[in-house]
């Protein structure tokens, strides 16, 4: 007798004793699939201009049912189709877009330097990863706490520590790196 409980409940009622349930509880499996499907429909419907009332119509037509909450992901699935046929285009994420560009031009010229390291082959690893790892492993011991990422550096010392040893390293193997071009 273990089952759903109401539309899109998400509560799985678990037999007591005689078969009768005896408890409600919450089923993590629901509702995942659900929250990225209601995220889409808002997105589409903001992108066609529709507001709410409009929303609620459309989703009355397609299903039956004006609240997204009473519908299942299949329900949620015909209303962004239907949102798709009227010209909604879901942007795929862009690969590598996840970092915005460091908030100091400090930090913008250690990714610069990192990326001439990368360029010349010096690197096991090119990326922000391998940035973070090799500050952690260069600087953990002379300043105690390293931040996760370094974009969160704020002190100018550890900083220019930093910047100095990129530069050090670019000159031990012969990197071609033109600060004026870096400069603002």
């Amino acid at each position: 007798m273990v089952g759903e409980v109401g539309p899109g409940a998400g509560l799985v009622a678990h037999p007591g004793r005689g078969g009768q349930p005896r408890a409600l509880v919450p089923h993590f499996g629901a509702g995942v699939m659900s929250g990225a499907l209601q995220r889409k429909i808002f997105v589409g419907c903001k992108q066609l201009g529709l507001d709410t009332d409009a929303r609620h119509d459309l989703q009355l037509t397609v299903t039956g049912k004006a609240s997204l909450s009473e519908m299942t992901d299949a329900e949620k699935q015909m209303v962004l189709d239907r949102l798709k046929q009227a010209g909604f285009n879901p942007a795929p994420r862009k690969k590598g877009a996840r970092h915005k560009q460091a908030p100091r031009s400090d930090l913008r010229l250690i990714h610069v330097l990192w990326k001439a390291l990368g360029e010349t082959g010096a690197l096991r690893d090119p990326t922000r990863h391998g940035l973070n790892a090799f500050i952690r492993k260069r600087f953990e011991k002379a300043w105690q706490t390293v931040p996760a990422d370094v974009d969160m550096l704020r002190e100018w010392h550890q900083i220019d520590d930093v910047i100095q040893a990129l530069k050090a390293w670019a000159a031990r193997e012969n990197a071609d790196f033109d600060f004026g071009e870096h400069r603002k």
